[in-house]
């Protein structure tokens, strides 16, 4: 398969309509995404992570902001995507400046998630070593009976928007 660069006039139409057909067909998540970053020493790092919005402006995902992603991406707010959808024979990479999404967006988003994933938020200290999974289980427990009702989004949960400047289409 050979690469090709579109110019489409509107890649965003363009890749929703790709990810519509993906929906359709993919057995896995189609909106599992690669994400590379790197730190302030040009580093790259890569791993995966869902779409959760996009809008005319561009890509959206969430995530711990004090995860090695976070931490990377406010040290350069730059990065690249990368959707592949096997059975389409499909891949959308796309380079973009990244910033924070506004709280308002982030609490929204956090309301929308399953209380076990709220409570995971909390929990996790992500990209950290773990001592073990009953340390694990018993933050996840202590957090749960400290919310017994709604559970705010902690300050260091955040979304990420990725404005596109310049996309591939395969």
């Amino acid at each position: 398969m050979s690469a090709e660069r579109y110019s489409a006039a509107d890649p965003i139409a363009m890749f929703k309509e790709w990810l519509a057909e993906a929906e359709a067909k993919e057995d896995n998540n189609p909106t599992a995404m690669s994400l590379a970053t790197a730190d302030a020493e040009g580093v790259p790092s890569v791993r995966m992570v869902l779409l959760k919005d996009l809008d005319e402006r561009g890509f959206v995902f969430y995530t711990n902001s004090d995860s090695r992603k976070g931490s990377e991406l406010a040290a350069n707010p730059n990065a690249s995507l990368c959707f592949h959808w096997k059975s389409m024979l499909k891949v959308v990479r796309v380079d973009g400046a990244v910033e924070k999404v506004t709280g308002a967006d982030a609490d929204a988003y956090f309301k929308s998630r399953s209380r076990g994933s709220q409570i995971g938020a909390w929990a996790s200290k992500q990209s950290r070593p773990l001592e073990s999974r009953e340390m694990l289980l018993k933050a996840v427990d202590d957090h749960s009976s400290r919310f017994n009702h709604d559970v705010p989004r902690p300050s260091h949960w955040s979304g990420f928007h990725l404005q596109p400047s310049a996309w591939e289409f395969w």
